[in-house]
């Protein structure tokens, strides 16, 4: 059944949910490991775009811009799409971009999952946190979410905006800590925003819909010190809204979906 067929469900207590499976550790991924772009809270383009594409056993990462907060739709509450995604036999994974309500996604309970740190908005859709390093399918990978709102001015703080779309101080010595404890070596490496120079990069050739910008100057440079710092083998990024190839085995992301290990384009979202 899609989610338009479940317009009358009740809605279940979500914190129930969440402290029930606080400790939950996924020993193996049995299925496909995805990544995609940001999906901004859009219930019909998960549901008719990606939710019917997924199999059992399957997981999907969101590189930014899940869009919590967002998902109200015309025809059914947020948590009710929630409710939807925990019925389904895949797992939604996803980092944080810059367009999440912030003070909402804060007040999910935090658990231990894979190694690192995760906030579980259901049993099977999980945020994977800001400088957490977690064993996925074997491999070690880096999550650093966050980035800068071009529109922010066209937004309303506490409502459509939060400052905490940029990371704090806390979070960058996480990441710098956690990096240090696995010897600057990680397999993959998921952000929502790119290293400096790989912005740069894509504004010489007019990709994306956004250059660099003084207010993420901040991310960006930690992102690049990063890049020079750590060995891995692919890094995937969203935020900027286009899909390429780029340089040092980089990868933004949008409309694509890719298969984590190799990198190959499986399809394109609807």
């Amino acid at each position: 059944l899609h989610l338009c067929d479940r317009r009358q469900r009740q809605m279940c207590i979500r914190d129930s949910i969440c402290i029930v499976n606080i400790n939950k550790r996924m020993e193996e991924v049995p299925g496909m490991i995805y990544v995609t772009g940001d999906t901004h809270g859009d219930q019909i383009l998960w549901d008719a775009c990606i939710g019917d594409f997924l199999k059992e056993g399957d997981t999907i990462i969101v590189l930014g811009d899940f869009g919590i907060g967002f998902f109200d739709g015309r025809y059914w509450p947020e948590e009710m799409f929630y409710d939807y995604l925990s019925e389904q036999k895949y797992t939604v994974l996803f980092i944080d971009g810059n367009h999440e309500n912030f003070e909402k996604l804060s007040s999910f309970p935090v658990g231990q999952w894979n190694g690192g740190r995760v906030r579980f908005i259901r049993n099977n859709v999980i945020h994977l946190m800001r400088g957490e390093i977690y064993d996925i399918d074997g491999k070690k990978v880096f999550c650093f979410g966050g980035g800068y709102s071009l529109d922010k001015d066209y937004r309303v703080p506490g409502r459509t905006w939060w400052s905490q779309e940029m990371p704090n101080d806390g979070e960058y010595r996480n990441a710098t800590k956690n990096l240090e404890e696995c010897g600057f070596k990680v397999d993959y490496i998921l952000t929502h925003t790119a290293p400096a120079d790989t912005v740069e990069y894509m504004s010489r050739l007019r990709l994306g819909i956004k250059n660099t910008v003084v207010e993420e100057l901040p991310l960006i440079s930690y992102l690049q010190w990063i890049v020079e710092k750590t060995q891995y083998d692919k890094w995937y990024f969203g935020h900027f809204h286009i899909d390429a190839e780029l340089w040092e085995n980089q990868y933004a992301v949008l409309d694509s979906i890719r298969e984590l290990h190799t990198g190959n384009l499986i399809k394109i979202r609807c």
